[in-house]
């Protein structure tokens, strides 16, 4: 599995805070089935500042660290960028960084709510052939009020990337809830771990990946892992209708039943 949003670098942010750290989250990840992780260290948050050169430095000494503890996890670039203002003047300044170097860009919202030139500023990003990913749609009160507004950005060519342990349950039925209908409403492209250490926050993608299947199918979970290969490939990410898609499989069913005369 790829993981396309984590805090596993140390020294960044509220993330890993030493180099054991990070090795234990690697080898977490590693039992969890994670093979290649994009660090993605918050950036312009009010609180922490990733610069691209540090990212890349850094990201260079755990490779060569994981090499030499013979675990076979990859860990490439990336941020986690706070939506400013000043977004497009910090792109061109050479600031920010994409994922894994390709057309993505994650972006994170405040938890309370979307910002007002967020729509104008996925659409610019959308000029420059960037598509912006939105982190944790789910834990936005103003999306949980209104998906609309995360449909509007997705209809502007953003994509949505739920929290692992938001699928799982972990963080409250509510939260799961939300996520799913999240899901439902083809609303999202992309699950992550988001994980910032090996006890509160961990890595719970492969359970998140198994509830989404029983939830909304096989198709669905390799969906969303297909998508994370893609964006590591820097390849378009397909739209995939998931309303229409079970409603298919029902009627399916039903006209199988009736063939055979199964009783439901």
């Amino acid at each position: 599995m790829i993981d396309i949003h984590s805090h596993i670098l140390p020294f960044f942010d509220d993330g890993a805070q030493t180099w054991d750290e990070s090795l234990v989250m690697a080898r977490q990840a590693y039992e969890d089935g994670i093979r290649i992780i994009i660090a993605t260290p918050h950036h312009y948050n009010g609180r922490y500042i990733s610069n691209p050169s540090s990212v890349l430095e850094s990201v260079e000494v755990f490779n060569a660290k994981l090499n030499e503890e013979e675990l076979d996890v990859t860990i490439l670039p990336g941020q986690e960028i706070r939506l400013n203002d000043d977004l497009l003047k910090l792109w061109d300044e050479g600031e920010l960084m994409l994922l894994n170097d390709s057309r993505y860009m994650l972006l994170e919202f405040p938890s309370s709510h979307v910002p007002d030139k967020a729509e104008e500023l996925v659409y610019e990003l959308s000029l420059l052939g960037i598509h912006a990913v939105i982190a944790h749609p789910e834990r936005n009160a103003e999306i949980v009020r209104d998906p609309q507004r995360l449909r509007g950005l997705v209809e502007l060519g953003a994509l949505g990337q739920l929290t692992a342990q938001s699928v799982t349950g972990d963080r409250g039925s509510k939260l799961q809830k939300i996520s799913l209908d999240l899901c439902k409403d083809s609303l999202v492209h992309f699950i992550a771990a988001d994980a910032h250490d090996p006890v509160r926050r961990p890595f719970r993608l492969a359970q998140s990946y198994k509830m989404i299947e029983e939830k909304l199918g096989t198709a669905v979970a390799n969906y969303y892992q297909e998508n994370a290969v893609r964006l590591t490939r820097n390849e378009a990410i397909p739209t995939l209708d998931i309303q229409t898609r079970r409603l298919g499989l029902s009627r399916l069913s039903k006209v199988f039943s009736s063939m055979f005369g199964l009783s439901r």
